[in-house]
């Protein structure tokens, strides 16, 4: 293999490895951008509950024999 191919080969795997890196990167922006919108509704959700003066989730509240 000629020094030509050599580097052409090795251009080519360098190629795809960043083709591949950047698909990864593409769907890791897509879900970080869905839990980033799903953590903002669950802050303003907790800010409202917060807000309206509500008790804390019946699962936070120990029974009546405490």
């Amino acid at each position: 293999m000629t020094g030509s191919a050599l580097i052409e080969e090795r251009l080519a795997h360098l190629i795809r490895a960043v083709d591949d890196l950047s698909e990864v990167v593409a769907r890791q922006d897509r879900e970080i951008a869905v839990l980033t919108r799903r953590v903002q509704m669950l802050l303003e959700r907790e800010a409202e509950r917060e807000s309206a003066g509500l008790d804390a989730p019946e699962a936070n509240v120990p029974p009546p024999h405490w």
